[in-house]
């Protein structure tokens, strides 16, 4: 990461803490007033148990005295109680926050974010990461407690005698050096363990995403050894942690136990020098364990230290910038596609490179090149699935950065190579968009791609649940299309969506897809000479660049062109 991007994710960082914490609202107030109270509570039962003993020494009446201490002791447990379950509802509303929040985020990201993180990474965070995250006002919340204690203690020591606060004082510097180390080391500590976690939920999800190429080609071993490539490093930072963790106990202990015995010594003098009562000493003993209680603010600052590492990572994700979308709206028109001056870059290179381009409303382009030319990106920027970084891409004269988000997504609709079936059943899946289509449009739409056959012969039809389809590739591109003829908009990109389709079905729906239409245009990334030959025009792109712009009878006098089809198997 570059210096601005730093600045940018810390930012963000800050600000989902901040989030995280006005989302607690009242659970957290509540959670802090709970805690409080037991923090008070249990700094006064030392000076009842001591004033009890007091009395019961002196022989005097105690009844009430030891009635107030087991009223004190029983109110410790009901507070308790009670933060617990605060706790666990102010973490888990805090998480369900965190995992709306930036689902909602990186869905308006749209490919940008598999592109940065990858998907397995992404869901490590979404769900690992934010379910650490929200346990942060908590966390906070018993570490204001926890450091309560202490400073309550500190300052009881006092009030029973200055000398024994001075004591303590005087060794308070070493513990604060100590937790302010361990505070240190555990936040690099977690954050390494949680970026290898991410690494291997990034391979995981490649591997399951390629398990029959793996399983074909019997590479399942390699495959688990790379998967858990970061095991030893995930291995590494844990037992880091542990060990950072122990250490801080250790010295803790090493140190703790010192300043109580310094104060019970004092406390000891100031008892033989008749200044303090025997209660008072007792008192003084539980207000030392209560000022040393390091062992217990160590393990919430771990847990807050594994909170803010978690809202880092998500921060990330948060950090990068969704695309803003306009205020305009179309015009009347047909989908009349322009490129003007587009450069893309990815992974450092230049994949379409200066790039005009006008495709006149109503008509249909079909986009033909070599692996790598650029194509799959072209029709990404066409609907503003990605945006390019330099020049623009208009729909009906209006640059598609100005147009409103509803209108941009109900102007132009997609289908893919391998579209993902979204939905309950097979119509849910149809009719899916911002605006679902009607039982009707869902039939026709099918019918169109050729699908209506066989989802009839489902055991349900239409309302067969989606995971239940059996289903081939083509079946499944066939869905895809249905889904896109199903939403009526004035451009219609079709990416590699008829590659899986046999040659019979392939061409029934090129010949509906190109036949003469108006009022809508057509953008086809092609890979056989059939779908490019029922085309108005075809693009060729080669190295990034429009190589030729013609009909496919003219291009196919180009040996190079008629190359592209060759190598695709397409001739």
């Amino acid at each position: 990461m570059n210096s601005s991007s730093i600045r940018a994710t810390s930012a963000a960082g800050r600000e989902l803490s901040r989030a995280v914490l006005r989302q607690g609202g009242v659970r957290c107030a509540a959670l802090c007033a709970v805690s409080t109270a037991a923090t008070a509570a249990g700094l006064l039962l030392p000076a009842l148990l001591g004033h009890t003993l007091d009395l019961l020494l002196a022989r005097a009446p105690a009844a009430r005295w030891v009635g107030c201490c087991a009223g004190v002791v029983l109110l410790l447990t009901v507070l308790d109680g009670c933060a617990g379950v605060l706790t666990g509802t102010a973490d888990a509303h805090a998480t369900a926050w965190l995992r709306r929040d930036l689902t909602g985020h990186v869905l308006a990201l749209g490919p940008r974010a598999l592109a940065r993180f990858g998907a397995g990474d992404l869901v490590a965070r979404l769900v690992g990461n934010a379910a650490q995250a929200g346990t942060a006002p908590g966390a906070l919340a018993a570490s204001l407690a926890a450091l309560a204690g202490p400073v309550g203690g500190v300052v009881a020591l006092g009030l029973i005698d200055p000398w024994l606060a001075a004591v303590f004082l005087a060794g308070a510097p070493v513990l604060a050096l100590l937790l302010r180390a361990f505070a240190r080391d555990t936040s690099a500590c977690v954050a390494d363990y949680q970026r290898a976690q991410g690494r291997i939920a990034g391979a995981l999800a490649e591997a399951v995403e390629g398990f029959r190429t793996i399983r074909a080609a019997g590479a399942e071993r390699r495959e688990t050894a790379r998967v858990l490539a970061p095991l030893p490093e995930l291995s590494r930072a844990g037992h880091r942690m542990w060990r950072v963790q122990g250490r801080a106990a250790a010295q803790a202990v090493v140190v703790a136990p010192l300043l109580n015995l310094g104060v019970l010594a004092v406390a000891g003098l100031l008892l033989a020098r008749h200044r303090l009562s025997v209660g008072e000493v007792l008192a003084a003993s539980r207000y030392a364990v209560l000022a040393t209680g390091v062992g217990t603010l160590v393990g919430q600052l771990a847990a807050l230290a594994r909170a803010r590492a978690a809202t880092g990572r998500l921060a990330e994700v948060r950090a990068v910038p969704a695309p803003a979308h306009g205020t305009r709206r179309l015009p009347p028109g047909n989908g009349r596609l322009e490129l003007r001056a587009v450069t893309a870059r990815r992974g450092g290179r230049t994949v379409l490179d200066g790039v005009d381009l006008v495709v006149p409303g109503g008509t249909s382009l079909a986009v033909v090149g070599r692996s790598g030319a650029g194509k799959s990106l072209l029709a990404a920027l066409a609907g503003r699935l990605a945006d390019p970084d330099a020049g623009e891409v208009l729909l009906d004269g209006v640059p598609l950065r100005d147009l409103r988000h509803a209108e941009l997504r109900d102007a132009v609709a997609y289908a893919f190579e391998r579209p993902a079936l979204l939905g309950g059943t097979v119509e849910d899946t149809i009719a899916f968009g911002r605006t679902p289509a009607g039982p009707a449009a869902v039939r026709s739409a099918a019918r169109r791609a050729r699908a209506d056959d066989f989802v009839r012969r489902l055991p349900d039809g239409y309302r067969t649940r989606v995971a239940d389809a059996p289903r081939s590739g083509g079946e499944t591109q066939r869905l895809g299309l249905a889904r896109a003829f199903a939403h009526s908009g004035r451009l219609l990109v079709l990416d590699d969506a008829l590659s899986s389709l046999d040659t019979v079905t392939e061409h029934h729906i090129t010949r509906t897809l190109l036949s003469p239409d108006p009022g809508r245009t057509r953008l086809l990334i092609a890979h056989r000479a059939s779908t490019a030959a029922h085309a108005d025009r075809v693009a060729w792109l080669d190295a990034g660049r429009v190589r030729a712009l013609g009909s496919h009878r003219e291009l196919w006098q180009d040996a190079g062109y008629r190359a592209v089809f060759g190598e695709a198997g397409g001739g």
